[in-house]
């Protein structure tokens, strides 16, 4: 069988050149003898696969050297709890703007540790639109502000960056990070899960300011603790060692392709040819406020249950996967990350064109 376009959300597709270098060295990383899969990660030959990819990482987003790259585990969703365990020390407060699930989930989890304060939120259109926001609007004692930069279930964007002012800003850019060149100047945490736009399921990349690392609470496992993963580069216990090499292929990918802003650029195209289309069809509309539209994730519907489900029928049998949209918003979601090609793209484009014609 041929391999499909896979709009999944996530795990997502990862560049077929990349797939294709891993599988070439499955059996022998390097005239090493063995898989990574199974060499030891305190080996030489894995403390070179591991460094290079932070600094490959570093390359492309231009990472000051007063942050710390830190390959971890237990996805973004982990993430929620180590962030107020390791920042919300000082005053006891946080705050947080909901624009979708997973923003909500963290706001959730960081009540547990402390007051966590809900600044703005844009639940009241199921999350259709990003929440305008001012410097005014957040607590100067807060010891830190929350966002969520692309929200994956519902399709909107971040298209400035808050300003916090000394406030440090984290955010959760789990399904955009690599799309777009990053201010990380800007910010205090970046942390994302890797299986969108980045690598395999089970990796997650943390970039964090020095002076906000080591002030955790007490009762913070040691797992959790930012200090003890920055102190031993991420090697205080086994990390996703696959899943690390697989990500720092991906790197060395974007870098030839021509870095961060080449890829915006292919990204811009991508999404400009699917958002042209429902704006003109009158069958298929997006769902989000144009300004905030996402171009990684492209929610829309038709308006009849009916016809979305005979539509995402007749795409997985034309080789378009994964287009069932989440439950909170029903219809179709196509994430159109980094390794979606355009030709994936305009190929949908054309099946629904097709398809709208012979369902009129």
């Amino acid at each position: 069988m041929e391999r499909v376009y896979n709009f999944s959300a996530g795990p997502s597709m990862l560049p077929e050149k990349v797939l294709k270098i891993a599988a070439e060295q499955m059996l022998n990383y390097e005239d090493s003898g063995q898989s990574v899969m199974e060499m030891s990660h305190r080996s030489k030959v894995y403390d070179e696969i591991i460094k290079t990819a932070e600094q490959d990482l570093r390359d492309l987003m231009n990472i000051p050297d007063n942050y710390k790259v830190l390959f971890l585990q237990g996805g973004a969703s982990t993430q929620f709890a180590m962030v107020p365990l390791n920042l919300m020390t000082k005053n006891k407060k946080a705050d947080y703007v909901i624009t979708g699930q997973w923003s909500k989930k963290a706001f959730s989890e960081a009540n547990l540790y402390g007051q966590a304060r809900k600044v703005a939120s844009s639940e009241d259109k199921i999350f259709n639109y990003i929440p305008k926001l001012d410097k005014s609007m957040f607590d100067p004692e807060a010891d830190y502000v929350h966002t969520t930069t692309n929200n994956t279930i519902y399709g909107t964007k971040y298209h400035t960056v808050p300003d916090t002012g000394n406030v440090p800003l984290v955010t959760d850019m789990s399904s955009c990070i690599l799309s777009e060149p990053v201010d990380v100047k800007k910010y205090g945490l970046i942390y994302a899960g890797a299986q969108k736009n980045v690598g395999p399921a089970g990796v997650t990349i943390a970039i964090i300011r020095d002076d906000l690392i080591g002030n955790a609470m007490d009762i913070t496992p040691t797992m959790l603790k930012y200090q003890i993963h920055a102190d031993n580069d991420s090697l205080y216990n086994t990390p996703p060692c696959y899943g690390i090499y697989v990500c720092g292929l991906v790197f060395k990918y974007l870098k030839e392709l021509g870095g961060l802003e080449k890829m915006e650029q292919i990204n811009i195209e991508k999404a400009k040819i699917l958002y042209d289309f429902l704006d003109e069809s009158s069958m298929f509309k997006g769902t989000v406020v144009k300004e905030d539209r996402s171009l990684m994730n492209v929610p829309f519907i038709t308006g009849d249950d009916e016809l979305n489900a005979k539509f995402i029928k007749e795409a997985t049998a034309n080789g378009f996967v994964n287009l069932k949209g989440h439950r909170s918003v029903g219809g179709m979601r196509a994430s159109i990350y980094n390794a979606m090609p355009t030709e994936g793209v305009v190929a949908l484009v054309d099946f629904m064109k097709k398809f709208e014609a012979d369902n009129k």
